[in-house]
């Protein structure tokens, strides 16, 4: 059975923090792969900016094409919106019984965690393993015993940085993997001159 660590979010757009952190996570948290699980809607994000799902999945494939541990699903979207992690949790369980799945999230998301839908099914039927974020942090005293806390390190990178850059002209080599970039100057770029 393998141990696969699910990362769900917006990637929009996708960045090398993303990808540097995935890899790390295999390690830490003693898994065989990674996907990324690109979300439709993040319940508690209603009103940001979001490019079109079919983008947002295209460039996440690209960017994991030479990464034989990191994969994409767009298993949420076939799921109802907005998307819950539970219902993916256990669309991804029935789908693949051959796998074990633990649910990845920043220490943000573990702060604002007892808001999620279904956050006591999550913590009874897998694992959560927590990666520090600078704006929140978490001790693993302070952690319920099905959640470890993975010593990662803290990426200084985010989505909106980039977005702000590319509308701003400014460049954003080095940002994202270069088999995307100008992807995300041109779709970016687009989206914000409407």
């Amino acid at each position: 059975m393998s141990s696969i660590g699910v990362f769900g979010g917006s990637f929009n757009p996708i960045h090398v923090g993303h990808i540097a952190l995935a890899r790390e996570l295999l390690t830490v948290g003693g898994l065989d792969e990674v996907w990324f699980v690109v979300s439709p809607q993040n319940p508690l994000k209603r009103n940001a900016f979001l490019l079109e799902d079919a983008k947002r999945l295209e460039m996440v494939r690209l960017a994991l094409r030479d990464e034989p541990q990191l994969a994409v699903s767009d298993i949420e979207f076939r799921l109802p919106r907005p998307s819950y992690m539970l219902h993916t949790l256990q669309a991804l369980t029935l789908a693949h019984p051959q796998h074990r799945f633990s649910l990845l999230i920043g220490g943000d998301n573990w702060a604002a965690f007892d808001r999620w839908f279904g956050h006591r099914e999550i913590l009874a039927h897998y694992p959560v393993i927590v990666y520090p974020r600078g704006d929140s942090p978490i001790t693993a005293a302070d952690l319920p015993t099905n959640v470890t806390l993975a010593d990662t390190p803290l990426m200084d990178i985010s989505s909106t940085r980039i977005r702000q850059a590319v509308s701003e002209g400014r460049s954003i080599h080095g940002l994202v993997p270069a088999v995307i970039e100008a992807l995300v100057v041109k779709n970016y770029r687009s989206a914000t001159s409407l």
